[in-house]
């Protein structure tokens, strides 16, 4: 149970922030990409810090971590999502920010660029948090969140910058901006996905411990 009450902290406070930072403040990726990096330091040796559907698909494929855990994680980390976002409507009284196409993007970009950030960012993880090589390391909470900051300067303008699902459902649940939140699924699934399969590829001597 401990490992699921971390869960939802972390994911809540990631989406919070987003939530209210998002479309509201010009540094807002450095504020989110902080934001996981401490609450993957807060709790990355209880829960593994996932606090992300897509990072936790990526280790139940890797091998990091077992069924068992992985759907109470969704669950969790889905949860945690939009009590954040009805929480940043209660303090802002106003829409959070969510996660939303840029201007003249297509539905493909968007799709490509939600997962191709989320591969780099389950990359990050798997390979600094889970892997035999960096074992009890201190770098781990710093990689994956500056992975974070990175993905939102460079594609928020293009698909939002969501790269988890849990934050691109909570704000747009509350604000009833649904048309394109499958988006926010279907590529961060896919890039984790993708990622757990490059990890095993590359790291052939690498065995997991779930």
């Amino acid at each position: 149970m401990n490992k699921y009450i971390i869960e939802f902290i972390g994911t809540f406070f990631l989406v919070l922030v987003v939530g209210l930072t998002a479309g509201r403040v010009d540094m807002a990726p450095i504020a989110i990409g902080f934001t996981l990096m401490v609450m993957v330091y807060m709790g990355g040796h209880i829960s593994g810090g996932h606090y992300n559907p897509a990072v936790t698909l990526a280790c139940l494929l890797r091998g990091a971590c077992t069924v068992k855990d992985a759907v109470p994680y969704w669950i969790v980390q889905l949860a945690g999502g939009i009590v954040a976002a009805v929480t940043a409507k209660f303090l802002l009284a106003a829409a959070p920010g969510a996660p939303a196409l840029g201007e003249g993007v297509s539905t493909g970009q968007a799709l490509v660029n939600e997962c191709l950030f989320t591969f780099a960012l389950a990359s990050v993880v798997l390979h600094t948090a889970t892997s035999k090589d960096h074992e009890g390391n201190s770098f781990y909470g710093l990689a994956i969140g500056s992975t974070v900051l990175i993905g939102a300067f460079a594609g928020g303008g293009i698909s939002g910058g969501a790269y988890n699902p849990a934050v691109g459902l909570g704000a747009n649940v509350i604000n009833g901006t649904l048309g394109d939140v499958w988006i926010y699924f279907a590529g961060p699934l896919i890039g984790g996905a993708l990622a757990a399969v490059v990890f095993k590829i590359t790291s052939l001597n690498d065995k997991a411990a779930a």
